[in-house]
């Protein structure tokens, strides 16, 4: 597949958790022939989430926001695109505030309130969903399969990642306060045994999504 590929990250911090597992998932989908195109939403020029205009819902905005901002570039792109990509660490039980703007808007603009022909997105291309977190992997299943049903509904097939109990410091030794609700030395370990497995599974699963085609 030749087809065009655009990945999104919701997460701040680079070479961190997040970013790392969305670049394995970019170098698989590139493996598998796809070319990338790469958003970092905290780089971006200032935007907002949705802010309920309605104006996607004219007929000649069809499937469209018309809020212009920093996120049009990265509609615009996922509009015109065979894959999405998008990763977010967990930020108080919730993904970043970041992705979630981004998100009212991709599926807002697809939403008709139309009981019959509730999605008017013309096309249907499959999602790759990247979340990672401090806590255990079964930690927000509910919350990532709402996600994965919405993204589903309104974006295309959606496969979903957790990686959990992530490493977040390289030294917890260095903080202010003892973060005494965490070990250390079982983020480590975990960091250096279960990851890479998840880097390998991130791998694969952006050469499978770039091996997927679009539904018209």
């Amino acid at each position: 597949m030749n087809g065009r590929i655009v990945a999104v990250n919701a997460g701040p911090r680079k070479g961190w958790n997040t970013d790392t597992l969305i670049a394995e998932a970019e170098s698989g989908a590139r493996a598998a022939g796809a070319s990338v195109e790469r958003f970092d939403l905290f780089r971006l020029e200032r935007y907002t989430g949705c802010i309920s205009c309605f104006g996607c819902k004219k007929e000649k905005n069809k499937g469209r926001c018309i809020c212009r901002d920093g996120l049009t570039p990265v509609l615009d792109a996922i509009r015109e695109s065979d894959g999405l990509i998008i990763g977010s660490p967990n930020y108080l039980s919730e993904l970043t505030a970041s992705f979630r703007a981004l998100y009212e808007r991709l599926i807002f603009q697809n939403l008709t309130y139309n009981l019959e022909a509730p999605c008017c997105s013309r096309r249907s291309i499959p999602v790759l969903l990247i979340m990672t977190s401090n806590a255990p992997d079964t930690a927000y299943t509910e919350l990532v399969e709402g996600y994965r049903q919405t993204l589903s509904r309104f974006v295309g097939p959606t496969e979903v990642l957790i990686s959990g109990e992530t490493l977040q410091l390289k030294d917890y030794g260095k903080t202010d306060w003892p973060w005494t609700m965490f070990d250390p030395e079982a983020k480590r370990l975990r960091r250096e045994t279960v990851f890479p497995q998840e880097r390998l599974k991130a791998r694969e699963m952006g050469a499978a999504l770039a091996r997927k085609q679009p539904e018209e």
